[in-house]
């Protein structure tokens, strides 16, 4: 048993910096508030004067499947065909990777990791934290979504090699196409998928669960793609979220009206191609305002993963509030990968991911001074430590 007590608590659910004490056992969390007397043998931390937050989520990254952006390491793309539904970030996460480490020393205890964005349809994404005993503690769930992309990506790997696609057209034709396929091979297979001459398809099979609820992942920078994505996800049905939604902040009346969840950012950096080039810090006042639900983002390595706080800071200096800062990257990001259930706030029966900080967290200095994932500490901050750079612990 552990008591973290004394602690200035952020929640997310229903406590905002408000002191409190927080018990956990096997791994989770078992009260909050007020706990009182605990058994003789039980470890506690005191964490008085300091904020405690929910274990930070990065929900949409590379992390195990690009390195630190060093060639050799890049298993994030499969350029052969634009639409591979049947590959899984699962097979090429090198949990190794220093960037978990990296994450975990700015309070970050789960990343959603997968393939990019070249392919039309590019494979699944995974859930998992960024420490543990092994790859099969770590990871909550293994096939959490479905990766899709249009705009400039697929256009330029493609295109510029005589192949479709060449254009936006047939970017959302061929997702349209690729879904029509899945939809009618899930019908048949819910028919007669037992029968010993069924004609089975991997990578229909794969994509055939995005029509039993796996959620989808389109990336979409500029207004127009993020248009085409929910008007094909509206026709499919699907459960989705829009990656990047760069100019979302140009449609929040749309995206509103049509209920549509994103993940925003990276923000951090420069307007490298032509659909970032309205990219605003802005956007999340705006789509604060608009009320629409929303998460921040890294896509590590191309933001590093240690400058997730520095974007919501960044974000809050230009008008998003403070709370929504905290649950952009706790509670919303979770809801929005649907991991909700086990990470994303300090609540009895979750996982007890939790960050005591030595500098809160929207502070430009935030250190995170104690990180715990199932409630055991993973991280500790000795003095003078360096945790910006990229040497395994």
């Amino acid at each position: 048993m552990l008591l973290i007590k004394n602690g200035n608590l952020i929640t997310m659910a229903g406590m905002y910096e408000q002191t409190g004490d927080i018990l956990i056992d096997d791994g989770k969390i078992v009260k909050v508030g007020q706990v009182g007397e605990v058994p003789e043998d039980c470890q506690i931390i005191d964490a008085a004067g300091r904020t405690v937050t929910p274990g930070l989520v990065d929900p949409h990254c590379h992390a195990g499947l690009w390195g630190t952006a060093c060639r050799e390491e890049m298993d994030g793309n499969e350029y052969t065909e634009p639409v591979l539904p049947g590959l899984r970030g699962l097979d090429a996460i090198n949990p190794e990777d220093a960037t978990f480490d990296a994450a975990l020393r700015q309070g970050i205890t789960t990343v959603v990791t997968g393939p990019g964005s070249s392919n039309i349809v590019g494979g699944t994404f995974l859930a998992i934290k960024t420490a543990g005993e092994d790859m099969e503690s770590r990871v909550i769930c293994p096939e959490l979504a479905m990766k899709m992309a249009l705009g400039e990506n697929p256009k330029m790997t493609f295109g510029n090699r005589g192949k479709a696609p060449r254009t936006r057209m047939m970017s959302a034709a061929l997702m349209r196409e690729e879904l029509f396929k899945a939809k009618e091979y899930y019908e048949n297979y819910k028919l007669h998928g037992q029968e010993p001459d069924f004609p089975f398809d991997f990578h229909l099979h794969s994509l055939m669960r995005v029509f039993e609820g796996m959620r989808v992942k389109i990336h979409a920078h500029q207004a127009d793609d993020i248009q085409t994505a929910v008007r094909v996800a509206n026709e499919f049905g699907l459960h989705y979220s829009i990656e990047h939604c760069t100019e979302g902040w140009m449609i929040p009346e749309f995206l509103k009206k049509n209920n549509a969840e994103c993940l925003l950012g990276p923000t951090v950096g420069g307007k490298s191609k032509i659909e970032c080039q309205n990219r605003s810090y802005e956007a999340g006042r705006i789509l604060e305002e608009a009320g629409v639900t929303f998460a921040l983002i890294t896509d590590a390595p191309f933001v590093p993963i240690e400058d997730q706080l520095l974007q919501v800071i960044l974000y809050v200096k230009n008008g998003m509030s403070r709370e929504m800062g905290i649950r952009s990257v706790t509670l919303n990001a979770a809801k929005i990968t649907d991991i909700d259930s086990r990470v994303g706030s300090i609540e009895p029966g979750k996982d007890a991911d939790i960050v005591i900080w030595d500098v809160e967290p929207l502070d430009t200095m935030y250190q995170a001074g104690i990180v715990l994932i199932d409630g055991k500490i993973a991280y500790e901050r000795k003095a003078g430590e360096s945790n910006v750079d990229y040497q395994k612990l």
